[in-house]
């Protein structure tokens, strides 16, 4: 992750270990979360691991009974 980070941002790794706290960290993990959120809903796709199968039949009889 270290390289990633230091790619992404044009950072040399050591300096990235001088200066960078966790809050850099996050911030990457955020960034490329969000990047491939838009990607699969360009290309139609959904993450399965996303959605709890029980919670969304929850719901959907919720919405059903009203």
């Amino acid at each position: 992750m270290l390289d990633a980070v230091a790619q992404r941002y044009s950072y040399l790794p050591s300096k990235l270990l001088c200066d960078a706290d966790s809050f850099d960290i996050m911030v990457y993990d955020v960034a490329i979360s969000y990047e491939k959120m838009i990607r699969d809903r360009q290309e139609v796709k959904v993450d399965q691991k996303m959605f709890d199968q029980k919670e969304l039949e929850e719901r959907f009889n919720e919405v059903k009974n009203r």
